[in-house]
């Protein structure tokens, strides 16, 4: 059976997580708790990803693969049930691809700042830099806000994923930062978002740290 290196509080795994229970896998894979900080490299988890980074997923004969797009890709390939994360047709495909981008991309944004403004002493922040960090997000929530629409119209695939996670995560860890407000229609869509079955079994949560 994969094992998935794993953690309630990371988006990435959030996504790889949301994919797996669409695909009907979730059952099919091991999860273990991983402690994978960013300031911190983990000399067990690099002996199975150099990155040091989670979601990996270690296969049974096979090589591991990691990156939470590549192992949602594996999970399309692998399910059997749900939706087509990835579509066939070419440009379906683009525009998912797009939107996974955009979705991981807020995610991008998010962890840095978190790290910059929860784990860095006070005295060592940079204003200019979480500055950046807010305008960057808030940038990308009101394209998402102009687009959503388009992209709710499609059927449900990996842009969506992607999407949904990430918002889930501002409203985890950025809760004051109030994304939804003046973007009515993105957080109408997110409602919708959340009530699936495979996100509600996925939430995230603050769980103590492994020691390794």
């Amino acid at each position: 059976m994969p094992t998935l290196h794993w953690s309630p509080r990371s988006p990435y795994v959030r996504k790889v997580m949301v994919a797996l229970h669409e695909k009907g896998l979730a059952s099919q894979v091991t999860v273990v708790r991983t402690h994978a900080d960013p300031l911190i490299p983990h000399d067990g988890l690099m002996q199975v990803n150099p990155l040091s980074k989670i979601p990996t997923l270690e296969r049974e004969g096979l090589p591991p693969i990691w990156d939470s797009r590549v192992i949602c890709e594996w999970a399309d390939q692998e399910g059997t049930e749900g939706p087509r994360l990835f579509p066939a047709d070419p440009e379906a495909r683009v525009l998912a691809l797009r939107d996974e981008a955009t979705g991981s991309g807020l995610m991008d944004i998010a962890l840095p700042w978190l790290v910059e403004t929860r784990m860095r002493p006070e005295e060592q922040r940079s204003p200019q830099q979480i500055d950046a960090w807010r305008r960057k997000a808030g940038s990308t929530l009101d394209w998402l806000e102009e687009n959503i629409g388009a992209i709710a119209a499609r059927d449900f695939d990996i842009g969506h994923v992607a999407i949904g996670a990430a918002l889930s995560y501002l409203d985890f860890r950025f809760g004051a930062e109030n994304w939804p407000k003046g973007r009515p229609q993105l957080a109408a869509w997110h409602t919708s978002f959340r009530a699936r079955p495979s996100v509600q079994a996925t939430e995230f949560r603050d769980d103590p740290r492994p020691a390794g």
